[in-house]
């Protein structure tokens, strides 16, 4: 989805980019009705995605990657350069690179437009109403997202793992990478699975399970598909050779992905935390409050005030409760890794008993499931 907004704010500040661009067909979209979700597969939450085609569909390469609020840290426009290059070579080498590409084509879907999820049907039609009302009549990208979970939720169904966290940014897995390249890595945490493959800082990853790589975007497809456990085969280059590498990914890995910044998180946090936000404890607050390290220990940071986003509140949470106890779990979790259990064990309708500290006290309480 390369942007013609791109044309009057930036492409005439970056000749490089303009002369990228010029080679291409660019088509903008600034809408989600009526998308073509057997095609443009992307993460849902992003602000800006860009899409890599041949006039036949085949799909050279995505771009766009987010794993923080501020929606800038993850690209850049030299990135995003390079991940234009990198397609019009793959481009070049059609169709003879056909096999290599196979696996970044988009999968099989349930429902072929958004509007057509049972969540959002009759709510929106395919075209905008420009007569009166645009705004509420144009469907936003994250409630793609919100609306294919609704439909496991709705069913009493546990939410699958990969909608529950969506396009893994490599940091899951230990691998930090430059936002200004197309997929090199700039720092590999100690102990990780990216280090017990054998990857370094430096490394550009060509390949990953077979497949070209011209973006963080592309690793993200890989890591999305990917089930736990899992063994991924990597290629990259490194003082000039190429190496060969093998990333093993045990079960559950996944779960390690923060999605606090997500839009759609919201709507997970109406079904399993009544509206409630919650932030992982610091150290210095865990011995204030006399916990161990690997304990339970949420804090309120924001308690929802509105419909069905303050059923904690109705429930008697307050901002600056600390949980200790839920559903019978009483280990270290994130918000997120908290939010992913419940909605895999958990049906619409129950309710959990919850264990929070308050000024030192220990309540008891129920939070509601929806």
């Amino acid at each position: 989805m390369a942007c013609s907004g791109l044309d009057g704010q930036v492409v005439r500040h970056d000749p490089q980019l303009a002369e990228l661009l010029s080679r291409f067909i660019c088509v903008r979209l600034v809408q989600a009705n009526a998308l073509d979700l057997s095609l443009f597969q992307f993460d849902y939450d992003l602000t800006f995605a860009a899409f890599f085609l041949n006039a036949d569909r085949t799909v050279y390469g995505r771009f766009g990657s987010r794993s923080h609020e501020e929606a800038e840290k993850d690209i850049s426009l030299i990135g995003f350069r390079n991940a234009l290059a990198g397609a019009l070579e793959l481009h070049e080498g059609y169709p003879a690179n056909r096999a290599s590409l196979w696996g970044k084509q988009p999968r099989p879907v349930s429902y072929s437009a958004p509007e057509h999820y049972p969540s959002l049907a009759g709510k929106y039609k395919p075209t905008l109403n420009y007569g009166e009302k645009v705004a509420s009549s144009c469907l936003h990208c994250h409630q793609v997202r919100e609306a294919e979970r609704l439909v496991y939720r709705t069913g009493a169904q546990p939410v699958p793992e990969q909608s529950l966290y969506p396009w893994p940014i490599p940091d899951v897995i230990g691998l930090s990478l430059e936002p200004t390249a197309a997929a090199k890595v700039a720092t590999v945490a100690r102990g990780s699975a990216a280090a017990r493959a054998g990857f370094q800082a430096g490394d550009q990853i060509l390949q990953l399970e077979g497949q070209p790589v011209v973006s963080i975007a592309d690793v993200q497809w890989v890591l999305h598909h990917a089930q736990g456990p899992a063994r991924l085969r990597a290629l990259v280059r490194r003082g000039g050779a190429s190496t060969e590498l093998t990333l093993n990914l045990e079960a559950g890995w996944r779960s390690r992905t923060d999605i606090s910044w997500r839009a759609t998180t919201w709507d997970l946090r109406r079904m399993v935390t009544g509206g409630l936000v919650l932030k992982d404890l610091t150290d210095e607050a865990r011995r204030q409050a006399k916990l161990s390290p690997t304990s339970l220990g949420l804090r309120v940071h924001y308690v929802g005030q509105y419909g069905d986003h303050a059923v904690g509140q109705r429930a008697g949470f307050r901002k600056d409760d600390v949980i200790v106890e839920i559903a019978g779990l009483d280990q270290r979790l994130t918000e997120s890794q908290l939010m992913g259990h419940l909605l895999q064990t958990t049906k619409p309708g129950t309710a959990v008993p919850v264990t929070v500290l308050r000024a030192g006290n220990r309540l008891q309480l129920e939070l509601p499931m929806h």
